[in-house]
């Protein structure tokens, strides 16, 4: 593997981690500042619309120029969805910011590993990014959940910037803090991110063309049968997850009354199950068997 995968490794590595972060304190911020816990579900739609929404644009944004260069807007677009959660912006709106960065992130890390590396090591390439992205998720919810803990806000506020009076005071805002610095350690490292000297010019501007082309590529999918179960079942596996991810916080503050920097670690155990079960999977599961684990899902 090149230096220059080892760099999107640890940009891919920081943003995730910063992302599933996030969320626990953007819920945080809506219980203590905004007293509307009941809205915590709808952060993760105002998240995830954006890449459903923008599908058919952000593959063709990708590759209007180098990957790097795209990775390092969309954290920077990320970072100014964690200010206006400082600021106060309705949470849903300012969450649905840093959703919108995911969605334009996600195409560049992928397509970058085929500019960069040969075809033989993307497999290989491919398993370490997914991961890195599962660990980062498991670490991600347990450093949200400790960012938001009183002691660990208690030493944050111990930081002080002389002559700033920045406003950040209470633990939502401390751990939303925090967590921009990763984001601005992830779009530090795209700065390094190699240019692969691939010519970065999009076939089309047109957003009508991209919109018939991509919805020529879903039929297609939907047409083929194994694409169908594919699809299919994928969305109904990560359906499924999302809301699990609320219910066992809810069932935890009900059930074993923990606050929610303690029940955030149970979902850093849910994530550490699928990554097992991945594992597994990969062991166990020959690809010209995969179909007939689906009834497991």
């Amino acid at each position: 593997m090149t230096r220059g995968f080892y760099i999107i490794m640890a940009a891919q590595f920081f943003s995730a981690l910063a992302d599933n972060a996030l969320l626990i304190a953007a819920i945080s911020l809506l219980i203590d500042a905004f007293h509307r816990p009941e809205y915590s579900p709808l952060l993760k739609f105002y998240f995830t619309i954006s890449y459903v929404l923008l599908a058919p644009f952000v593959g063709a944004f990708a590759d209007s120029m180098p990957k790097g260069r795209v990775m390092f807007i969309s954290n920077s677009i990320k970072i100014v969805g964690c200010f206006l959660l400082l600021l106060h912006v309705p949470p849903l709106l300012a969450y649905g910011i840093v959703g919108l960065g995911a969605a334009a992130y996600s195409p560049a890390k992928y397509g970058i590993l085929t500019e960069l590396l040969p075809a033989k090591h993307l497999v290989l390439a491919n398993a370490w990014i997914e991961g890195l992205t599962v660990a980062a998720i498991i670490l991600g919810t347990a450093v949200g959940g400790a960012l938001i803990n009183p002691k660990v806000s208690g030493l944050l506020a111990m930081i002080d910037i002389p002559g700033i009076n920045t406003g950040i005071n209470t633990p939502p805002e401390m751990a939303i803090a925090a967590i921009a610095f990763f984001y601005l350690l992830a779009a530090i490292f795209n700065i390094f991110v190699p240019n692969t000297g691939v010519d970065h010019k999009p076939v089309h501007r047109n957003p009508w063309y991209l919109i018939r082309d991509f919805s020529h590529c879903v039929r297609l999918l939907w047409a083929d049968k194994l694409g169908q179960i594919s699809l299919a079942v994928t969305t109904l596996f990560w359906a499924a997850g999302a809301t699990l991810q609320f219910i066992v916080l809810d069932w935890a503050k009900v059930a074993l009354h923990m606050p929610l920097d303690q029940s955030s670690m149970l979902q850093g155990v849910v994530a550490f199950g699928v990554a097992a079960g991945a594992v597994l999977a990969a062991r166990i599961v020959p690809i010209q068997h995969s179909i007939k684990v689906l009834p497991v899902e």
